[in-house]
């Protein structure tokens, strides 16, 4: 049953062995990859995995398949005395032991990690069921059973050709005897296995292969040195700066190095190793090869940044159960002021307004805040607070106040954004330009979250930028480093807020100012009229400055939500207002407001008059939560006409408003001189031959316009000649700024470190771009394009899967070290210090080289100038153990390697021995077919294997 069940495993996967017999390719093994493909089969109580490995080689012409002749050999047995790559750097165990062309396998091991096959009599019965499987089947490929214990991976198997049969044997040893440490002992244990009876013996070849291993580097020091960690501001390399993040691995990402000193063709007697003396001096072997062994998880700076501010984006806190609830609550009249200050700005009071006003109640819960926690209970001292915040708001070091403001308006966006692709990167992360002050908070908070205070540091500091935003909007200081202009839906939604902020404090301040120009410009004789009318019904009104307590140039922007004063219904009422609709003989006697200057090519239809574009109020910003609260309110209003009416009317409010800056403007215009400005498209003009038969233009409202019930027509209808301001705002800059501030008020650590997330990713990548910019290496560079697509996928959703942002930051971490190696190495081989500028390229190609491949040949072996630096490093190596204990001494004395002088001391004892044997002899009998025999031997410190392929006349014997 066990037969049949592998033969139809067999015949299932079709093994035949087809190949063209040519030797492969040296790279094979490290640019093919391994595939398998597996079925389980049952053998009285013990259940077998059957696993087919093979090699997947692309397609080339020069190798094509084709069938295997009656005398030919299967493809293993061809390649048993293949020399092209004895010591493949990448390839399945077997194939490293057995034979290089090994292709192609079949391995039958118990399924159960548990079971093992000990018995020798089930060892010898799966053996002979191969054997017959593969007799009936004409399978031409090794078949391996594993034997013994998993760890110790001993495999035996066969391999059936017509009329030849290899078998696959194994021997593995924790206790090596003597005889076998060298290559004299290993050359009588080939002959007598392979018993041939021809009297002399074919020559046997000979690979040899030495490994070195290199483990101390304390003669070089390390490039990076560790960051200050009590330093304020450093200036070390991966050091504390703020607004840059720390870059490099703080230990040795390189903690090996392992070099292949290989003989790769040898005949018998032209080498004497044996337990007295040797001729195998690594200086001198034709073959260097080096592989470098990583790290594991090297800790780098930038990516602990990154780890810890990814957890910060997972805590549950508030930043008042962080920095404590008792700050804010203390018994007393101050406790009222704080939480009740709009309500107590609006009610009257004897105390002065001064004293009552946000400003100041903020300033005095922050002196109860610090006098609650005491100056060594903060979690910022106040050095780092105030560089910090120095270095957030520049503008903020300059005390003069015509100085200040011209700062602010300066870094308030006026220099055009620089245009290049890093700048732009923050479009497609949607997290915020480089130079913009998110992105300067969002450096500090990682900084302040890994080196001053963690989770209580960044609600410390956050609690100090809303204060500042505060003390900003109430003073109408601009906040730097924002763009101007609406919120840049392009960036995250932090930065979308700021910018909202100073929109409402760019409004604020321009109206504040043009309040305090009117005032100071009041006189009997004004320039305006409107400008007359206003003077006498708020400058000089005792009665309503005695009721509000305080004068124009007082009032702080807060009542500016009740809008409507009193001079402005005065001045409605005077200019006629209530007689806007009985005409346009009685329009045309309104006084012309909120010019802005003529339009240059249009006149009024009916009074023929120049057409003047009117001052209009600008639009209001929004975020993008609010133009989707926005869209969920007109989604909300239904498909009925009433709601379809409402939805036109809240769309239209922009529309109204400018009707009525055109009317004030324009005094006696009408529909079509409005559409005409606003949208040209909307009015047709024709030539016609009048009734004298000259040729005129007639123009006429589209179709459109002349819908009934048109929406245009009715807001016309009821728009009156207001100028822009006079009129309701369209955007209410106070309570914007309040709704702004209050979002930024209530946000949670981890709601920020949400926020500012894809803020730390673009800073990321813009520092390994910088550092990979100094290594140039290639593997890199396709790494950071990998990264820049994935994190433009995840980061444009609001809410990323944490599983996707670890990825992206994985990927970071492992350029990081990738760079950190390149600079290990850089140092290691002294790139930097060689004069010679031929020999430093071969340098830097080496090194990049020994990052992208498993395994890199040393170009001149011990001669070249990278093998004088490899054999450099061992010798210094050597003698920093100057003289070593009594006991050590006494116990290497009795290694056979240590006492054979034949071996140089420059080098320590080899880590590894390779040792390959082959010769192509008949067996079993001295008239059957000459096959090729191979066995491989390998020696560690650990243990000992022999591994031999011994083929058989099947036909002749």
């Amino acid at each position: 049953r066990f037969i049949s069940k592998i033969e139809e495993v067999l015949n299932d996967w079709k093994l035949i062995g087809i190949s063209s017999g040519k030797p492969l390719d040296k790279g094979i093994f490290t640019t093919g990859t391994w595939e398998e493909k597996s079925d389980e089969i049952s053998f009285a109580d013990f259940k077998f995995s059957v696993t087919h490995h093979y090699l997947v080689q692309e397609p080339s012409d020069k190798d094509g398949k084709e069938e295997l002749g009656e005398d030919a050999l299967p493809l293993p047995m061809q390649d048993l005395l293949c020399m092209s790559n004895d010591f493949p750097p990448r390839a399945h165990c077997l194939v490293r032991w057995y034979v290089y062309g090994l292709r192609e396998f079949v391995v039958i091991a118990p399924a159960a990690n548990n079971d093992a096959v000990v018995s020798e009599s089930k060892c010898n019965l799966l053996l002979s069921s191969v054997s017959i499987a593969l007799g009936n089947t004409g399978c031409q490929v090794p078949v391996f059973v594993q034997i013994h214990h998993k760890w110790r991976r001993l495999y035996v198997g066969e391999c059936q050709g017509p009329g030849v049969r290899t078998d696959f044997e194994m021997v593995h040893l924790r206790k090596v005897p003597g005889q076998y440490t060298h290559l004299s002992g290993l050359l009588d244990i080939f002959k007598t296995k392979i018993g041939c009876p021809l009297t002399p013996l074919p020559p046997v070849s000979i690979a040899i292969r030495l490994t070195f291993v290199l483990q101390d580097w304390q003669q070089y020091f390390w490039p990076q040195q560790p960051p200050d960690i009590d330093a304020l501001v450093g200036g070390e390399v991966g050091g504390l700066e703020f607004g840059k993040l720390p870059f490099g691995a703080c230990e040795d990402p390189i903690s090996e190095l392992h070099l292949a000193t290989t003989w790769p063709h040898l005949a018998e007697g032209i080498i004497v190793d044996n337990d007295v003396y040797s001729d195998l001096d690594p200086l001198q072997a034709p073959q260097w090869s080096v592989r470098v062994r990583k790290a594991d998880n090297p800790q780098c700076l930038l990516g602990d940044f990154l780890t810890e501010f990814f957890k910060l984006c997972r805590r549950k806190e508030s930043t008042d159960e962080i920095l404590g609830r008792s700050a804010f609550d203390e018994e007393g009249k101050e406790v009222a002021d704080i939480t009740h200050a709009l309500s107590k700005l609006t009610e009257p009071a004897p105390v002065p307004i001064p004293k009552l006003s946000v400003t100041n109640m903020v300033h005095s819960a922050k002196k109860k805040i610090r006098k609650h926690r005491g100056v060594d209970e903060s979690p910022l001292s106040n050095d780092v607070l105030n560089t910090i915040l120095l270095f957030l708001f520049p503008d903020a070091a300059d005390k003069l106040a015509d100085v200040f403001e011209s700062r602010a308006s300066t870094s308030a966006g006026n220099n055009p954004p620089p245009e290049n692709e890093d700048y732009n990167l923050f479009s497609q992360f949607k997290s915020a330009p480089s130079d913009s002050l998110t992105y300067k908070l969002a450096l500090c908070l990682c900084m302040i979250n890994f080196y001053h205070g963690g989770v209580k540091g960044v609600a410390h500091l956050w609690q100090e930028f809303v204060l500042e935003m505060r003390y900003r909007w109430e003073n109408n200081y601009l906040i730097p480093g924002l763009a101007n202009g609406s919120p840049d839906l392009r960036c995250c939604l932090l930065h979308q807020k700021l910018q909202m902020l100073n929109c409402c404090i760019e409004r604020k301040k321009a109206r504040d100012e043009g309040k305090r120009g009117s005032v100071s410009d009041r006189s009997p004789g004004g320039a305006s009229g409107d400008a007359a009318k206003g003077g006498d019904h708020s400058g000089d009104n005792p009665d309503k400055e005695k009721e509000f307590g305080k004068s124009w140039e007082s009032w702080s922007d807060s009542e500016e939500e009740f809008f409507e004063c009193l001079s402005d219904t005065e001045d409605l009422k005077g200019n006629g207002q209530d007689n806007g609709k009985k005409g346009a003989r009685e329009s045309v006697n309104l006084k012309p407001e909120g010019r802005l200057h003529p339009h240059g090519k249009l006149m009024l239809l009916h009074p023929g008059e120049p057409l003047y574009v009117p001052i209009t109020q600008e639009p209001a910003p929004m975020t993008e939560d609010l133009l989707e609260e926005q869209s969920e309110v007109l989604a909300k209003l239904g498909t009925s006409a009433e709601g379809a009416h409402l939805r036109a009317r809240m769309q239209s409010a922009c529309l109204l408003s400018d009707m009525e800056s055109f009317k004030a403007a324009n005094p006696g215009c009408c529909l079509e001189d409005f559409v005409r400005w606003y949208s040209p498209r909307d009015y047709i003009e024709e030539e016609v031959v009048d009734e004298k038969g000259n040729k005129v233009i007639r123009g006429e409202l589209s179709a459109r316009m002349k819908i009934p019930s048109n929406m245009w027509v009715e807001a016309w209808e009821t728009a009156k000649p207001v100028p822009a301001r006079r009129q309701k705002r369209l955007f209410d800059d106070t309570r914007e700024a309040e709704k702004v501030l209050h979002y930024l008020a209530v946000q949670k650590p981890a709601d920020l470190a949400r926020h500012l997330l894809p803020c730390i990713i673009h800073a990321a990548v813009l520092k390994v771009k910088e550092e990979e910019a100094l290594e140039d290496i290639s593997s890199v560079k396709k790494i950071i394009k990998q990264i820049i697509s994935h994190s433009s996928k995840v980061l444009r959703f609001p809410s990323a899967e944490d599983k996707k942002l670890e990825e992206i930051m994985a990927q970071i971490m492992s350029v990081e070290a990738i760079i950190a190696r390149a600079r290990s190495l850089k140092a290691k081989f002294g790139v930097e210090k060689c004069e010679n500028e031929e020999e430093k390229e071969d340098l830097q190609r080496f090194v990049n080289s020994l990052l992208e491949q498993p395994e890199v040949s040393v170009v001149g072996a011990g001669r070249g100038p990278a093998g004088s630096i490899i054999h450099k490093l061992f010798v210094n190596a050597q003698r920093v153990p100057a003289v070593p204990p009594l006991e050590e001494e006494l116990r290497r004395s009795g290694s056979p390697e240590e006492r054979r002088p034949g071996l140089h001391s420059e080098f320590p004892p080899p880590a590894g021995r390779e040792v390959i044997l082959r010769a192509s002899v008949p067996r079993p009998a001295p008239y059957s077919k000459a096959l090729p025999q191979r066995m491989y031997s390998v020696l560690t410190r650990e243990d000992f294997r022999l591994a031999g392929a011994f083929s058989a006349d099947t036909t002749f014997f």
